[in-house]
């Protein structure tokens, strides 16, 4: 496919893409997004940005009503960038996708810094810096897997419960290693993730966020078939201590499960908020408000496990 093929007006596009938003929306459906784009043709103008408020009004109207899945399997620049933002899951593909609102060119031409595209906005710089992509996978095939798995964890919209499955995992089933998990050292890290896997059916955890943050463990497992959010401290990443980076990384995920009427099992072991002036002039107060806000404003079953 030539880059010619793609040359069309952002007005007609929005007008297609807008309908099926708002079908999906009406019949109660998760819409999955495909970004690969340059951005809207110089030739149109200011006529490109009604079509990007547009494409931006719609993702507000589907937000906590239908989930919104975005796969970046290629470029995307300028205004094309935000949509992808504003859904609820984002992955990217390795050496393939890459978002940023403004290119290496014009970084260099008004800071006088050289900088690759992958530095800029490839998958790994958003999945591990940023956090804007959830997810970073190798290709387009584990992509569309990625989603597979990760909608089978999800209700269909606002009015759902999250989907039940047979399990042959007996819930009153008892894991020694338990015991061996953490250590008797209070001050020897420890991998939480080992807990809740071994406490979720099949010992399977499926992770949100896992190269972002990675002092606070966010994902789904599932409890005699049923689908909970699950939040943790991760004692192996700066002690399990909260930072900027996490409370935004938790406060969102918490208010997603609270929309989209999945529990939540918050896996406690931290010793508070992390210290020093970057946190404090960064706005740890701010931030570190937003996951307390979450919580408070959740409605779905809430239970806490003090872990240490």
């Amino acid at each position: 496919m030539t880059l010619q093929f793609l040359v069309v007006h952002l007005a007609k596009w929005v007008h297609k893409r807008s309908k099926i938003m708002d079908h999906a929306v009406r019949i109660g459906c998760p819409i999955i997004g495909i970004a690969d784009s340059g951005g809207a043709r110089i030739q149109e103008g200011i006529i490109s940005l009604d079509g990007f408020s547009d494409i931006f009004y719609h993702n507000e109207i589907a937000s906590g009503v239908i989930p919104q899945i975005t796969a970046s399997i290629g470029p995307s620049a300028g205004g094309a960038v935000y949509s992808p933002a504003m859904t609820d899951f984002v992955i990217m593909v390795e050496k393939a996708g890459t978002m940023f609102v403004t290119g290496p060119d014009v970084v260099k031409t008004v800071l006088g810094e050289e900088i690759s595209f992958d530095d800029l906005g490839g998958a790994m710089t958003h999945g591990e810096k940023s956090g804007v992509a959830h997810f970073v996978v190798k290709n387009e095939y584990e992509c569309f897997d990625c989603i597979k798995k990760l909608l089978s964890y999800l209700p269909q919209n606002n009015t759902q419960e999250p989907p039940t499955v047979k399990t042959d995992d007996d819930p009153n089933r008892l894991d020694h290693n338990l015991i061996n998990i953490i250590p008797e050292n209070p001050l020897q890290p420890y991998d939480m993730k080992e807990i809740i896997r071994s406490v979720v059916d099949n010992h399977e955890f499926f992770e949100i966020h896992e190269l972002f943050a990675p002092n606070v463990v966010v994902g789904y497992g599932r409890f005699n078939g049923k689908v909970a959010g699950i939040v943790a401290n991760q004692p192996m990443a700066l002690a399990g201590a909260l930072d900027i980076d996490s409370s935004n990384k938790a406060a969102r995920f918490i208010r997603f499960c609270d929309a989209f009427n999945i529990p939540l099992i918050t896996l406690v072991d931290t010793p508070g908020y992390m210290p020093g002036s970057n946190q404090e002039h960064n706005g740890i107060i701010r931030h570190g408000s937003k996951l307390l806000f979450s919580y408070c404003e959740a409605t779905v079953p809430k239970i806490t496990l003090v872990i240490g």
